[in-house]
């Protein structure tokens, strides 16, 4: 033990000297190894004592021996600055660490140091893991998943209405924990988002009303069109002229079958139609519609021809076989409409609906669209009884725009399927491109679900290319009727909207995929899609509430529309439709 005192005191003495000059760098002598030992890089460990004052080197290997570096109580060399300074900023670190924990996870308010210093020494004792206090959000997750409590929530002074009263009462507070946060927050979330629900059904409620009745400026116009109809012989012409009725019948022409009871918009199809033809001498264009709309209907076209295009204007009427008692599409039309009032109780039984989510009211509210009803908008499964003489035609909805040559689609190679049209579950934009069987049938219902897979991909009606001798020899025709009739059966309960759910059912099989390019959808309910995209279809369509004709339409879209209507003609300046 002696031995020991005496070797370390002269490691002491020897040290002093050299350290008190001031160019002087720590001295060999200063430092003591023992004979046997070897230093190697990779064994080194550095030890700091408490008091900065001695700076250890430890073998790796657990060797009692080190390295003492002492450090005079004057003077410091740059080593020691260096691994000072390191340590400083180490236990800055750990300080603030602590003291925002702590400041997150207490209830009360700490602002002087002393209270500070407190927490912190009683944090290190404790042995306390530098992590966030996991009861606290525990206690929001807890109130916000708690649903006892919202159907008490009612408006009044005590909940916040904007983002800024809520932020204003929480600074108010004179004790903010995190229970009074949570409890807050869900109460003024809860309400907003009643009011939400509330406004998005009135807003559904109010497009399916403007889209559903007849706005007066095409009402003024049909009646415009029928009176001179019946005043006017050049608007009672035949059409096509008698020189051009063989074209009707010959597929060496483009025919192309519309179906519509609103003539601003079939004015719009046929003119964009014969407007972007590269060829439009050979497009034929057959226009069916009722009866009560045939008479104004000849009577524009007669006083609009799209020459050299050759059009058509025929009525259901003229069809010797197309009567009740014959068709089955219209008895099971009178049914329909028979079962629509018995059980769906009309729109205000729909919208008074507290359980249903929004976009499902929205979805039965556009069920009850007069167009679903429509014969017209049945026509097209009668294709191949109307025109017997031809091979393909290419059928048109409405309310859609053609911004290209559409000739080629009568070259696309058919293999042997009946209906061309583009698929609806692929591309860029996963809201209008998501549609599948399950988005149209009802797969909770046994005759659906052990029929069909659900996630079979959909197709769009509105532009579709019908091989019309390939249909033929199908029983296409047959299979739509006889879902129509079990559909009623059930209550209308196998599918909710109108002829694309019982076409998907009949098509099927028979569908042959075309490039997207030729018809792009949606624009009729959603206006995400980029106008470049847009102006680069083949076809827009309109599908959704708000047509182009109507004032809920989107005005950047409708723009698409316009562009072909004459607003200087006298017909459309007398009913005041405006762009």
């Amino acid at each position: 033990m002696a031995k020991g005192k005496a070797r370390h005191s002269v490691s002491r003495n020897k040290a002093s000297p050299s350290i008190c000059k001031p160019s002087s760098p720590i001295s060999t002598q200063n430092i003591v190894l023992p004979k046997s030992y070897h230093v190697k890089p990779y064994q080194k460990k550095l030890h700091i004592s408490p008091s900065l004052r001695h700076v250890t080197l430890l073998p790796g290997k657990g060797v009692r021996e080190f390295i003492k570096v002492k450090v005079g109580s004057r003077r410091l060399s740059y080593k020691m600055l260096f691994y000072s300074l390191l340590l400083f900023i180490f236990l800055l670190r750990f300080i603030y660490v602590l003291s925002t924990v702590d400041t997150i996870d207490d209830e009360t308010k700490c602002s002087n140091i002393g209270c500070k210093g407190e927490k912190l020494a009683s944090g290190v004792l404790r042995g306390r893991s530098l992590r966030l206090n996991p009861a606290v959000p525990e206690v929001i997750y807890e109130i916000l998943e708690d649903r006892s409590s919202e159907d008490e929530i009612v408006g009044g002074p005590d909940i916040p209405q904007t983002l800024e009263e809520f932020v204003n009462s929480m600074k108010g507070s004179k004790r903010l924990d995190a229970k009074t946060f949570a409890i807050k927050l869900k109460s003024m979330v809860t309400l907003l988002e009643k009011r939400t629900r509330t406004a998005k059904i009135q807003e559904y409620l109010y497009r399916h009303v403007a889209s559903s009745s007849i706005p007066k400026q095409l009402h003024c116009l049909s009646l415009r069109l029928a009176h001179e109809h019946a005043t006017n012989a050049n608007s009672r012409l035949q059409l096509p002229l008698p020189e051009l009725v063989p074209t009707l019948v010959n597929n060496s022409y483009f025919h192309f079958v519309l179906a519509s009871d609103n003539i601003l918009a079939a004015s719009v199809v046929a003119t964009s139609l014969v407007y972007n033809s590269l060829r439009p001498e050979t497009v034929v264009l057959h226009i069916i519609t009722d009866r009560k709309t045939f008479a104004p209907m000849q009577a524009w076209f007669s006083l609009h021809p799209l020459s050299p295009a050759v059009i058509e204007v025929k009525a259901l009427h003229h069809f010797d076989w197309f009567a009740k008692g014959k068709v089955p599409v219209l008895e099971a039309m009178e049914k329909d409409q028979k079962i629509r009032a018995q059980f769906r109780g009309g729109s205000s039984a729909i919208v008074a609906n507290n359980t249903e989510k929004p976009y499902v009211i929205a979805a039965k509210l556009q069920a009850m669209s007069p167009k679903y009803n429509s014969v017209m908008n049945h026509v097209r499964i009668y294709l191949p009884q109307m025109f017997p003489s031809l091979n393909k035609v290419v059928f048109l909805d409405d309310d859609l725009v053609v911004q290209s040559d559409l000739s080629p689609l009568f070259e696309i190679e058919m293999n042997g399927k009946v209906n061309g049209a583009v698929e609806t579950c692929h591309g860029g934009d996963k809201f209008v491109m998501s549609k599948r069987f399950k988005s149209y049938l009802n797969f909770s219902h046994p005759l659906i679900s052990k029929n069909f897979d659900a996630n079979e991909c959909a197709w769009a009606y509105g532009m579709n290319i019908f091989d019309l001798e390939a249909w033929r020899k199908t029983n296409i025709s047959e299979n739509y009727h006889y879902w129509l009739e079990e559909n009623l059966k059930s209550d209308l309960s196998l599918w909710q909207l109108g002829t694309l759910p019982p076409g998907l059912i009949a098509f099927h099989g028979h569908v042959q995929v075309i490039d997207p390019f030729w018809h792009m959808l949606g624009l009729g309910y959603q206006e995400n899609s980029t106008m470049a995209d847009v102006e680069r279809a083949a076809v827009v369509h309109f599908n959704g509430r708000a047509k182009p004709w109507l004032d809920i339409a989107f005005p950047q879209l409708r723009k698409l529309w316009t562009k072909y209507v004459d607003f200087s003609d006298k017909f459309i300046k007398s009913c005041h439709i405006r762009p």
